[in-house]
């Protein structure tokens, strides 16, 4: 695995396996891609049985990565290294590029009020995000400094004026529903409204919790990245609320 300073060095498991029948990722995919493709481009399984097999293609595919079992027996790892740090420009003028880009000309949210959310229904822009105790979609905990939020992940933040707006106590309980033009409800249920210093007409939640309401067909241009920095919601109330604990 890198680390946040381009340390790379091995990981591994601490505890006993949960259960005999618990797969490695790396056998996981490989026997997908197996069932999917046999053995083209490679042998996945013959790779899986040793993941040295697996580091020997990044090797020759990946720039930095030379010798990298042999790198990876050092104490610590190595250190991959960063071109930009060392203010080397990876580009065709060997210069570092600035690009600007115009701002859109209308929010998604936006776009489906007008076009398929209810009439008289409140769209807001829902960004999806981590918390302190999270790395990617693995969660370690369930406290997250940053914001004040403890033992609980189902929260919604919200700028007051709109908690107001829709009638909303502190931690009442709420449910999610994005809107896309293929008119599919998708919706989570049994989160908590959180007031935060948030620009009005936006809320955050945590992924993976809110992954649902993200349409398949909703991404960027030439990225694809899926748009979870902006899915168009509506939020009505649950019939129970529960204390969450803020400090």
């Amino acid at each position: 695995m890198e680390d946040s300073m381009c340390m790379v060095h091995s990981s591994g498991g601490v505890l006993p396996p949960a259960s005999d029948q618990l797969k490695s990722e790396v056998n996981i995919i490989a026997n997908m891609a197996q069932k999917t493709l046999g053995n083209h481009p490679v042998d996945w399984l013959h790779l899986a049985e040793d993941n040295d097999r697996i580091r020997k293609l990044i090797e020759a595919c990946i720039p930095g990565f030379h010798d990298f079992n042999e790198r990876l027996e050092q104490p610590g790892g190595f250190y991959l290294g960063n071109t930009a740090a060392q203010r080397i420009w990876m580009t065709e003028n060997r210069r570092a590029n600035v690009m600007s880009n115009p701002l859109p000309e209308q929010l998604i949210a936006d776009q489906i009020k007008q076009q398929t959310a209810p009439e008289g229904t409140d769209i807001f822009t829902l960004q999806t995000l981590r918390s302190h105790d999270q790395y990617n979609t693995t969660v370690y905990g369930y406290n997250d400094r940053y914001r004040g939020v403890k033992g609980i992940r189902k929260v919604v933040f919200m700028h007051q004026e709109d908690m107001d707006k829709l009638g909303l106590n502190p931690e009442q309980e709420i449910t999610l529903t994005s809107h896309w033009h293929d008119g599919s409800e998708r919706s989570v249920s049994g989160f908590k409204a959180v007031a935060y210093d948030i620009p009005k007409g936006n809320m955050a939640a945590y992924y993976p919790e809110t992954n649902p309401l993200v349409p398949l067909d909703s991404y960027g241009d030439r990225s694809f990245t899926p748009t979870s920095k902006a899915i168009a919601i509506s939020i009505k109330t649950d019939s129970n609320s529960n204390a969450i604990k803020l400090s």
